[in-house]
């Protein structure tokens, strides 16, 4: 009996501290909450905020303003088909590059480099990473784009401008500057993210499979492509999007030496421009609704653009999941 109170009071100490343990479970969950539902609120500001900036460019063209070529702030006649070209085109010719060597480079530092060389390689990649794209921009204009007019770009029409389908690729004055120029200069600086993330996710590989697959007398390459590869397939995927989501969204790099020209060409050598690179050239020269409007409607534009390209990238890690069992890689 004499322990009976001793009890109780330990029960109702144990009964607070459940309810206040609930109490702060509420709390943290509403809290978070909120965070997320801020995210999602901003994001829906942003979107609302550019349809309506952009709401009397689409009156005045409708559907055309996508479709057509024009770009005339004097007859406040617009159109988006060559900025939204120049993106596309710029982003894949930095993926087609960036890719194959981020994926080289991440293998080499996990699979093959000593540590006293993967440690200060991986450091200088997270150190490029950091560099500022207008020295990227800098560094393209006043030193590539001369080396690449002078030797590249003659090398490339001699040997493919006369050939039946790519030929029309390689036409044009070796300028230094335009879309090719525009696309490496993207490639050079994805690179570092791409290989990064790379980097990451084929660390986390057990070290249990990759010695498993060894002692079965499996080769580098074989461990490589039968156990890294696929355990790691959809974070790679996830960081080659990433990459391509900072691709499209670049801008004083490309603005340097995409040669900022509302010409829509198929040869790769010749000027263009982007989404990004156009708002940022003409946003503070913009007068009057219409053309203000106009570049409200760019930025429109490229918002839809990466919100797609970042859906269809969700779907494709999804099937990939799918795909591997259900079981959910990094």
């Amino acid at each position: 009996m004499v322990a009976d109170p001793v009890v109780a009071a330990v029960d109702r100490i144990r009964t607070r501290r459940v309810h206040a343990g609930r109490i702060a479970d509420r709390l943290f969950h509403g809290v978070t909450g909120g965070f997320a539902l801020l995210v999602l609120s901003l994001l829906a500001a942003v979107l609302v905020s550019l349809a309506i900036g952009a709401a009397p460019a689409f009156r005045q063209a409708g559907f055309g303003f996508f479709i057509s070529t024009a770009w005339d702030p004097v007859s406040n006649d617009f159109g988006a088909l060559v900025p939204i070209f120049g993106t596309v085109v710029t982003a894949v010719i930095a993926l087609v590059l960036a890719v194959p060597i981020s994926f080289g480079i991440a293998l080499f530092l996990t699979q093959l480099a000593p540590p006293w060389l993967s440690r200060p390689v991986s450091t200088a990649i997270e150190l490029l990473a950091a560099v500022p794209s207008i020295i990227y921009g800098m560094w393209g204009l006043f030193v590539f784009a001369p080396f690449y007019a002078a030797t590249v770009q003659p090398a490339a029409q001699s040997l493919l401008g006369d050939s039946p389908w790519v030929g029309a690729l390689f036409q044009g004055p070796p300028l230094g500057i335009g879309m090719s120029t525009a696309g490496i200069i993207l490639a050079i600086m994805i690179i570092p993210f791409i290989t990064a993330i790379m980097r990451d996710v084929f660390m986390t590989v057990p070290p249990k499979l990759k010695e498993s697959a060894y002692a079965l007398g499996c080769t580098t390459w074989e461990v490589t492509t039968a156990v890294v590869l696929p355990y790691t397939r959809a974070g790679t995927a996830g960081g080659i999007m990433l990459g391509l989501g900072r691709a499209l969204g670049e801008t004083m790099a490309v603005t340097f030496v995409i040669g900022n020209a509302h010409d829509l060409s198929a040869a790769l050598f010749m000027p263009g421009t982007t989404i990004s690179s156009t708002i940022a050239n003409e946003f503070t020269e913009a007068y009057g609704g219409t053309y203000s409007a106009a570049l409200l409607a760019l930025g429109l534009t490229l918002f839809l653009i990466t919100v797609i390209v970042l859906a269809l990238a969700r779907l494709m890690l999804l099937r990939l999941e799918r795909q591997s069992g259900g079981r959910r890689h990094v």
